[in-house]
C-alpha cells in the first residue's frame, strides 16, 4: 500500500502497520503519525508548520518508510522515548541518512549505538517556532522520556510506552510500578489539563481526561 497523507480534519489517531499516515495541525504544531512493523510501533513527526522543521519520535523500524514520511520535513533529530528493541531497529538507517539520534543516557545499555546527544529532564528543544519539552518519567525503562508541546487548542504529549489508553507500560518490579505512577501523577496528570492529547508508542491515541478517572485503579492493580 502506498503512503498517502490525510488532511487534518480526518485525523483519528488510528493507523495500521504499512498503512497511510495521518496528519494534523494545531496552531504552529504539525503532527504526523504512522505505524511500522509487526509490533505496530507508532512513529511520529512533530514539528513547526511554518518552517517544516520536525523531530522524528522513535526510530522503531523500516528506515526507508520513516525517511519517506519525513521527506517533506527538515528533520532536526530523531528522539527516543526509550531503548527497547522494537523502538530502535531503524537506528542505523536513520543515522546513515545523516539524522542524529537523541535520548536519555539512562537507557544507554539498551541502545544499539551511542547517542549523538543526551537529553535531560526539563530540557526544551527548539524546532522552528515551537518548543518541545523533555519529560523524564522512569519506570518502563530507566531512561523513558515523554515529549510535550503546546498547540493553540491543546497540549500534545508523546508518551512512548509510558502511557497508553488504559494504563502505563509494562514494569518489571513493584518499585518500578510505583516509580512510573508517581512520575505520571506529578509530571503529567497534576500539571496538564484533560484536553491534553496523548500519542502512545503503540495503538490508538487517548486524552488525559479519558485516563484520569482510573489513576487509583492503576496504582492498586500494581502493574
Amino acid at each position: 500500500m502506498s503512503d498517502q497523507e490525510h488532511v487534518a480534519h480526518d485525523y483519528t489517531g488510528h493507523v495500521e502497520p504499512g498503512g497511510p499516515w495521518q496528519d494534523r495541525t494545531d496552531g504552529a504544531v504539525a503532527v504526523r503519525k504512522l505505524s511500522v512493523s509487526e509490533m505496530d510501533n507508532n512513529v511520529y513527526l512533530v514539528g513547526c508548520v511554518r518552517t517544516r522543521q520536525a523531530l522524528l519520535v522513535d526510530v522503531a523500524d523500516d528506515a526507508p518508510r520513516l525517511l519517506a514520511a519525513a521527506a517533506d520535513r527538515d528533520v532536526v533529530a530523531a528522539v527516543q522515548t526509550h531503548g527497547h528493541w522494537d523502538h530502535v531497529r531503524a537506528w542505523e538507517g536513520i543515522r546513515d541518512a545523516g539524522i542524529e539520534v537523541w535520548g536519555h543516557p539512562d537507557d544507554a545499555p539498551l541502545f544499539p549505538h551511542p547517542l549523538d546527544r543526551a537529553l535531560t529532564d526539563g530540557e526544551r528543544l527548539q524546532v522552528g517556532d515551537i518548543e518541545v519539552e523533555v519529560l523524564h518519567v522512569p519506570g518502563h525503562t530507566p531512561g523513558s522520556l515523554l515529549y510535550l508541546v503546546a498547540g493553540t487548542q491543546r497540549w500534545h504529549l508523546f508518551s512512548g510506552d509510558t502511557l497508553f489508553p488504559g494504563g502505563h507500560g509494562r514494569t518489571e518490579t513493584a518499585a518500578d510500578h510505583e516509580l512510573i505512577m508517581d512520575g505520571l501523577q506529578a509530571r503529567v496528570f497534576d500539571r496538564l489539563p484533560d484536553r491534553t492529547w496523548v500519542y502512545p508508542g503503540h495503538g490508538d491515541d487517548t486524552t488525559l481526561g479519558a485516563e484520569r478517572p482510573h489513576l487509583a485503579e492503576w496504582r492498586e492493580r500494581g502493574w
